[in-house]
């Protein structure tokens, strides 16, 4: 007892010590820690943030092991892995840096950034969704519609046009009416509205999808492997609608399936506080592409 008391004396007493400088300096690198979380959650940068504690927590196995081999390798290649860190973060990096820049850093201390919130959708946008992807597949409209989740979509939408339309059956046909502005690419849904249209989706490097299937149904399944978000395709040579999603395509056999896959999601984010993969474990419900 008396170890313990002297124990708590002891941190009393160090706490005169801390000056106005030393809170100064908690409170910048605080700030800058919040800072480096809140781009790591805007972007893609977590998947590989998970990748890098994977190895992280191999090499403290390692060493509390005793594998001084495998210690002995992952220390000297530590400024090769800063290296390739550097190159794989390249995009964000700068487009941080490009933020940093144009930001006003007074407002933003104090007035908060809702701009990374995710949404959730209605049982009216999934409607309108299902309706539009089926009216499409009857005279053959391609089309992506990507569904944003947790996973922020942001850098995607860069890469298209502004629409942020209420989501409307009749405006997703209009998007891939052919031979319009911007029914070349897809478009990205955030809760109940469309924000981008013509946006360009990454390619899966999957060699095991069928080569039948073509860029569309590769860019559906590329965003799908690097976030988790849900994504309806509508075949332009068959007209056929799949889902794709975790890295997965999922035929949709009819509108009831699609609406079923969509509102699943939709009550899981509700009873768990973040959305689950779909992977259509009933085989009457639908056929893995």
């Amino acid at each position: 007892m008396t170890e313990f008391l002297g124990r708590i004396y002891a941190w009393f007493a160090f706490i005169p010590k801390i000056t106005l400088t030393n809170l100064f300096e908690i409170l910048i690198l605080s700030f800058l820690i919040y800072e480096i979380l809140l781009w790591v959650q805007n972007t893609r940068a977590w998947v590989l943030l998970r990748g890098g504690l994977i190895i992280l927590v191999f090499y403290l196995s390692a060493y509390l092991l005793h594998l001084t081999t495998i210690t002995w390798i992952i220390n000297h290649m530590g400024q090769l892995a800063l290296i390739a860190l550097i190159i794989i973060f390249q995009p964000e990096l700068r487009k941080a840096l490009e933020q940093l820049g144009s930001r006003n850093i007074l407002t933003s201390l104090f007035l908060p950034d809702t701009t990374h919130l995710s949404e959730d959708y209605s049982e009216k946008t999934v409607d309108e969704i299902v309706r539009a992807a089926y009216e499409m597949g009857k005279v053959k409209t391609g089309a992506l519609i990507v569904i944003e989740r947790e996973t922020p979509l942001h850098e995607i939408e860069g890469t298209g046009i502004a629409v942020d339309g209420i989501v409307t059956s009749q405006l997703l046909i209009n998007i891939f009416e052919h031979n319009t502005p911007l029914h070349d690419g897809a478009v990205v849904v955030r809760g109940n509205r469309v924000t981008a249209a013509t946006c360009y989706l990454p390619l899966s490097n999957n060699l095991s999808i069928s080569k039948d299937l073509g860029t569309r149904h590769r860019a559906a399944l590329g965003i799908s492997e690097n976030s988790d978000s849900l994504t309806v395709i509508v075949s332009e040579e068959t007209g056929r609608v799949t889902l794709a999603s975790g890295g997965k395509l999922t035929r949709m056999n009819d509108p009831e399936v699609l609406r079923k896959a969509l509102t699943i999601e939709k009550k899981e984010e509700a009873n768990t506080g973040r959305f689950r993969l779909w992977k259509g474990r009933n085989k009457n419900e639908g056929k893995t592409e």
